[in-house]
């Protein structure tokens, strides 16, 4: 069980819409950021209000919107970066599925679930609070390029296996849980079974595609799943996708 009182803190960037996390042990004094892309002054106003020692930098993948402030955190807390060993982040302690980064009473457990990128983590702190990275947001999922099979697993086959009041919070967007996505979010209606695939056909990019699904993205505009004549499957932006009398 999570220690109390343990608080959450974020950031959130304005122009990428990207998500930078505080969680911070209250009673025990200590603290970690999640990811860095966003504006960091209010998480620096949290440390100080808070009064508590960061000591980690988990980082969920290392795509510009989520890396961009790590060398000010490392400077100014000295913190230990952890980071999967395949997304290539100098000087990164390197975490493996179900390793566990413990820091006075917090203990979270790092979770592989690649698909957005070959590396990506989440992250699990006593088993309440998810830190999902860009693999799952609040009714929708993370782009993939070539790890469309990936993506469905780590959604499926882990981050679904737990708790369904597991509270997720995305590398973009709100907040969500994890009940709520199994029982509203598209995607995963779809790879349940209770919806059907969709036969709509479309163009990405000029090539003709089926859209199997289509949902809204954390950014207001439409996230799809499609297929292509060769059975490839990719999740991709809305705004690639050219739908008939749309």
């Amino acid at each position: 069980m999570l220690p109390a009182p343990v608080i959450v803190e974020r950031s959130t960037d304005p122009r990428w819409l990207s998500n930078a996390y505080l969680l911070a042990d209250h009673s025990g004094g200590t603290a970690v950021f999640v990811d860095s892309g966003a504006p960091i002054e209010p998480l620096l106003a949290a440390v100080e209000r808070l009064e508590v020692q960061p000591t980690h930098l988990l980082t969920t993948h290392a795509h510009g919107d989520h890396v961009a402030n790590h060398g000010l955190l490392e400077d100014r807390f000295g913190l230990r970066v952890v980071a999967a060993t395949e997304e290539g982040l100098d000087g990164a302690e390197p975490l493996g599925h179900g390793e566990v980064v413990e820091t006075g009473e917090l203990r979270i457990e790092a979770l592989r679930t690649p698909g957005h990128t070959r590396g990506m983590l989440a992250f699990v702190a006593g088993g309440e609070l998810l830190f999902s990275g860009d693999t799952l947001f609040a009714g929708s999922v993370g782009g993939t390029q070539d790890g469309f099979d990936d993506l469905r697993r780590s959604i499926m086959d882990v981050l679904m296996n737990l708790d369904r009041g597991t509270v997720v919070y995305p590398g973009h967007s709100e907040e969500t849980t994890i009940g709520r996505e199994w029982d509203e979010n598209p995607f995963v209606r779809v790879w349940r079974g209770v919806e059907p695939e969709g036969t709509e056909r479309c163009h990405v990019g000029g090539a003709e595609a089926t859209l199997v699904v289509w949902g809204r993205d954390y950014d207001g505009g439409g996230k799809a799943w499609v297929r292509f004549p060769d059975g490839r499957d990719a999740i991709v932006g809305g705004s690639r996708v050219t739908r008939a009398g749309h």
